[in-house]
């Protein structure tokens, strides 16, 4: 695969996008009664972290793009809340809710590396 920006070279924006397809897939099947209450939200929230890292890397300070790699931390962590009510809810099942709380995990170490990285440079 051809790269034409350098977001598109980070595993982190891969993996957060890979999220936002299995939100989007989850909430499929959440009551009609949600669509403007957590389908939204967690829709919102997970798209949320892939353009935030999207839109650091056109920072010119590392102080700027760790800011930015902090608000898609902020995001990710959001979407943790989310599903975590919806788990509640019994809006998703336990299953799904474990699988997807991995990928929020690995998720989570990422940006957290990438952020140090970016402050230590």
């Amino acid at each position: 695969m051809k790269y034409e920006f350098s977001f598109e070279k980070l595993e982190v924006w891969k993996c957060s996008v890979d999220l936002s397809k299995t939100i989007y897939q989850l909430t499929i099947s959440f009551p009609e009664n949600e669509k403007y209450g957590l389908v939204s939200q967690l829709r919102r929230a997970s798209v949320s972290i892939a353009s935030n890292l999207a839109e650091g890397t056109s920072r010119q300070t590392n102080k700027d793009k760790a800011h930015f790699t902090t608000m898609a931390f902020s995001s990710l962590m959001e979407v943790l809340n989310q599903l975590i009510i919806s788990k509640e809810l019994n809006f998703i099942s336990e299953e799904n809710y474990d699988k997807v709380r991995v990928e929020i995990g690995k998720i989570s170490r990422m940006l957290n590396a990438l952020r140090k990285a970016q402050i230590n440079n």
